[in-house]
């Protein structure tokens, strides 16, 4: 799929405020309302934008200490096995296989130290896990998500 300027603005618009109208967008990027509207359903369409969704902040649910965990796992376990054992658990946030030694990298997020504890264990109880490694976020020095550009 190819993204032109326009397409390019429109999606920072949306990314920046997911809510905002197409007539807002319009006067942003320079285009009429209906064909922002366009440009939005093909994107939608062609897969370029995969859904809207709102951000909360953590904290207002109570989910104040963030980890990340590596995974170690048995043999040739594929990442499709790895990512349906880990969707299970609602702590982790994100997840992706990594270069290196790990299998697989996880975020977590949970309400204390000792919450996180809990996901580790039920993690390494999974049958593939042979070790995990774990860091606990002290603070969080940049927070966003990625623009395009």
């Amino acid at each position: 799929m190819r993204l032109d300027e326009l397409d390019r603005a429109i999606i920072r618009a949306l990314v920046e405020d997911a809510r905002a109208t197409y007539a807002e967008i319009g006067t942003q990027v320079g285009l009429s309302a209906p064909a922002v509207k366009r440009r939005v359903d093909r994107l939608v369409a062609t897969g370029a934008i995969t859904g809207f969704s709102a951000r909360v902040e953590p904290s207002a649910l109570g989910w104040t200490t963030e980890a990340y965990v590596e995974l170690y796992c048995r043999g040739k376990t594929s990442p499709a096995e790895i990512g349906l054992a880990v969707s299970r658990h609602p702590e982790v946030v994100s997840a992706c296989t990594v270069t290196g030694e790990a299998d697989a990298l996880l975020h977590i997020r949970a309400t204390d130290v000792r919450h996180v504890e809990r996901v580790i264990e039920r993690l390494a109880a999974e049958p593939f896990v042979v070790r995990t490694k774990s860091s606990i976020v002290l603070s969080r020095l940049i927070n966003g998500s990625p623009q395009s550009g």
